[in-house]
């Protein structure tokens, strides 16, 4: 396979968790990453699933720049993202750009459509003020809008049609890469569809690699090429798209997998329960993270964190019993 874009090597995250009193200092502590490690290949859509409170914005967000990592490394074009100065940072921005879950509040409600498209292209001071008009209509026809819309306020657009202005704006400074977090979760089906053709026809053109956060395991599967499965800031399950929609190797994958109905039966999925919910672990916790949920966790689970490892062919897995369990 080739050289990755981007590369997340060992990411590491936790965040202060306080009491009543702050000035006691931090109560305890959350893991909102740990040991992260993942490729993203030119060209691709890598679909990063979990429930909420897994981790997956934070990872979003560290490759963004926008939350700072405790350790590791965020490899692009050859340079470790999180040794750069702020300064320094603003060179690769436009590269790496995000997409919103909420369009409205991302959008400046003061300012016309037209003015905020045009930011980005001021802000890294590309072109003059009538390439940047011209761009920024050409943008609105890119992603299915009118010329005349430059003219309009965002309160004055649906909702769907806000998602296709956040696009327009995460895409308008040319970006390699595309974070996308939860970007259609608060829309309605009909239009989420929409969004998601939408926006796979612009990876197609523009040649764009894709970083697509959910939660919605039926989403993921129309737009991934890849799927990470995440859970309390690690990732458990990593393959191909249809090899993970035929065959889940761990526990924590079947039951999200079990808790989506299919009612076509276009994928291979076992009957697997979970109950409660995400636990907060202690800061010497050294087992498995899923092991207090886990229908399978036995005292070798709550002692020993297993080791991520192939166990298919461009499927990876961790678990201490795969291999017991995986026919069942």
């Amino acid at each position: 396979m080739s050289k990755p874009i981007l590369e997340l090597i060992d990411i590491n995250k936790k965040f202060s968790v306080y009491g009543s009193f702050k000035i006691l200092g931090p109560k305890s502590y959350v893991n909102a990453a740990s040991n992260i490690s993942l490729k993203l290949y030119e060209g691709e859509t890598y679909g990063l699933v979990g429930e909420s409170g897994s981790g997956k914005t934070t990872t979003g967000r560290i490759i963004l720049g926008l939350t700072k990592a405790d350790s590791g490394q965020v490899v692009y074009k050859g340079k470790n993202l999180l040794d750069l100065s702020r300064s320094e940072f603003r060179h690769y921005r436009k590269d790496i750009q995000l997409v919103f879950q909420d369009p409205f509040s991302s959008l400046n409600p003061r300012k016309r459509i037209g003015d905020i498209l045009e930011e980005p292209l001021i802000i890294h001071d590309m072109g003059n003020k009538k390439q940047r008009q011209d761009q920024v209509f050409k943008m609105l026809e890119t992603v299915g809008l009118q010329a005349e819309h430059y003219f309009r306020f965002p309160h004055e657009f649906s909702g769907g049609q806000r998602q296709r202005l956040g696009l327009a704006r995460a895409l308008i400074i040319k970006p390699k890469i595309v974070v996308c977090d939860e970007p259609v979760s608060a829309l309605d089906v009909s239009i989420q569809a929409q969004i998601l053709n939408l926006l796979k026809d612009l990876q197609k053109d523009l040649k764009l690699t894709l970083l697509f956060i959910t939660h919605d395991i039926s989403v993921v599967r129309h737009v991934s090429n890849r799927i990470g499965i995440m859970y309390l800031g690690k990732i458990l399950e990593e393959a191909d798209t249809d090899d993970l929609f035929n065959n889940q190797l761990h526990p924590y994958t079947r039951a999200l997998f079990s808790a989506v109905p299919d009612f076509t039966k276009s994928y291979k999925k076992r009957d697997t329960k979970i109950s409660g919910e995400i636990p907060k672990l202690s800061e010497d916790f050294k087992g498995c993270v899923f092991y207090a949920r886990c229908p399978f966790a036995k005292d070798k689970c709550k002692n020993e964190a297993p080791l991520t490892e192939e166990k298919q062919e461009k499927h990876s897995v961790s678990c201490h019993y795969v291999e017991k369990f995986k026919e069942r």
